[in-house]
Order: C-alpha cells, then sequence, then structure tokens
C-alpha cells in the first residue's frame, strides 16, 4: 500500500474528510472535561472510553506504520494526543480509587495488550502475513465498538424516547463511517472499510429510529394536551431505570470509541 495513491484523487478526497469529520468527534468529550476541570472534580464519569479510545489509537496507528498509510497515520496520531490530555485531566481530579483502576486499565491495554501485539507480530510474522494479522485485530475491535450503539437503540425503542440519543452525533458519525467506508473501499483495504459498513449501518438505523419517535412525540403532543404530568416520585424513579441502562451502554471509529459513553453519561449528569 502506497503512501498516497496520487493516481486516483478520491481516495485522498475520501482519508481527508475522514480526517476532518473523525478530528471534530474526537473533540466531542470537550465541554465534560471543561466541567471537570471547572469543579475540579470528575463525579460519575468515567476513563474507560477514553483508555479504551487510545487503545484503537494505537493499533490502528501501529496498522497504518505497517502500510504506510498517511492518512489513517494523521488522524490517529492526533486521536493519540488529544485522548492523553483527556486521561491527564481525569487522573488529575479523580478520587483515588478511579486513579487506580484508570492506571490499571492504562497499563492492561495500552502497555499489556498492545505490546503484546506489536512484540508477537515483529518476532513471529513477516510481510503481508504481519500486516493482515493486525488489520484483522483493528477491524474486529473496530466492530465490536460499532456495536455499543446497540445498548442506545435498546433503550430508545423500550422507553420510546430519542432524548439520550443526540441525532447531531449520530448524524456526523455515519459521516465518519461514510468517508472511511468510501475510503477503504477506493484504496481496496478490507480492514479499514468492513468496520465502517457496520457504522454505517447503526448510524442509519440511529437517525431512522430517532425520525420515528420525534414524529411520534410531536404528534402526542398535538394529539393530547391533557396528559397529566408524573409525580415528581415517578420521574425520579423513571430516570433512575434509565441511568442504569446507560451506564450499561458499551464504549464508543477508527476512533470513535469514547463518544457514545461519553454522551450518555454526560446527558444524564448535565440534563451530557
Amino acid at each position: 500500500m502506497g503512501f498516497i495513491n496520487i493516481d486516483n484523487p478520491w481516495v485522498v478526497i475520501a482519508g481527508v474528510l475522514g480526517n476532518i469529520i473523525s478530528f471534530l468527534v474526537t473533540l466531542a468529550p470537550m465541554p465534560t472535561f471543561y466541567r471537570i476541570c471547572k469543579k475540579r472534580s470528575t463525579e460519575s464519569f468515567q476513563s474507560t472510553p477514553y483508555v479504551v479510545a487510545m487503545f484503537s489509537a494505537l493499533t490502528w496507528l501501529y496498522y497504518a506504520l505497517l502500510t504506510s498509510n498517511i492518512l489513517v497515520l494523521t488522524i490517529n496520531t492526533i486521536t493519540l494526543l488529544i485522548e492523553s490530555i483527556y486521561i491527564s485531566i481525569f487522573l488529575a481530579f479523580a478520587p483515588k480509587k478511579a486513579k487506580v483502576s484508570t492506571m490499571k486499565l492504562l497499563l492492561f491495554l495500552n502497555l499489556g495488550v498492545f505490546g503484546a501485539l506489536v512484540l508477537l507480530t515483529l518476532t513471529l510474522l513477516k510481510g503481508t502475513q504481519r500486516i493482515d494479522i493486525a488489520g484483522m485485530i483493528c477491524a474486529t475491535f473496530a466492530i465490536s465498538v460499532f456495536a455499543a450503539p446497540l445498548s442506545i437503540i435498546k433503550l430508545v425503542i423500550k422507553t420510546k424516547s430519542v432524548e439520550y440519543m443526540p441525532i447531531s452525533l449520530s448524524f456526523f458519525l455515519t459521516l465518519s463511517a461514510i468517508a472511511w467506508l468510501s475510503y477503504g473501499v477506493l484504496l481496496k483495504d478490507l480492514f479499514i472499510a468492513l468496520p465502517n459498513v457496520v457504522g454505517f449501518m447503526f448510524g442509519i438505523a440511529q437517525m431512522i429510529l430517532y425520525c420515528i419517535y420525534m414524529k411520534r412525540k410531536n404528534d402526542d403532543k398535538f394529539n393530547d394536551n391533557s396528559i397529566e404530568p408524573l409525580p415528581i416520585t415517578t420521574k425520579s424513579t423513571e430516570m433512575e431505570v434509565i441511568d442504569q441502562e446507560m451506564k450499561s451502554v458499551c464504549i464508543d471509529p477508527i476512533i470513535k470509541v469514547d463518544v457514545v459513553s461519553e454522551t450518555t453519561t454526560n446527558d444524564l449528569t448535565q440534563k451530557p
């Protein structure tokens, strides 16, 4: 695979668009960390999405180095830097127990697992085998991350509410998946293309659900204005159930890992 495919400018365009959109998605948690710095407390926020996002960036970075893919290399280098800043802020204001668990996960994933991946592929494999194994690991991990919205989709159907599924974020994640899918197809790199097929499908599913339940919500408001509000105790119980559901959501492309969990946790604590 070449450094950059000048014979097909569409490859470059798709890759650059993917970089731009993914960069914007990576900046999504900034309000959360501004809040953490302002309150000097991590409150109920979790570090797992950011540690896993760092691991994802490291694996794709390694794959990019093996394939000399500059456009995958750039976005994951930037992502690695941003996630490092997020984690540093979290560690600065987290309670002792959260700091210890974060450091354990950080060492396990980003030193242990990633270190083993690099060591084994460099010592036991050669040439295309090394690239294929690294690519399969990246693609498998990316697909598992893209499956995270299943919990959100289940919650939307169960509660018949899209309150905790921001359409703007789903839209940009879908655009990112389209850009990287196009890039992978044009570059004939299945390890980049396949995970983004899954990402595209889940993104479309979320937007369809949003349209269905938002329309139903608007119709209910128009047709029945006499419904009395739920008692405060019922609302509180409902929010506790939703809170437990949202906390069960796994982490949220090439760099999208942190966004789903960040958004759902942030919605519940600020309302993100």
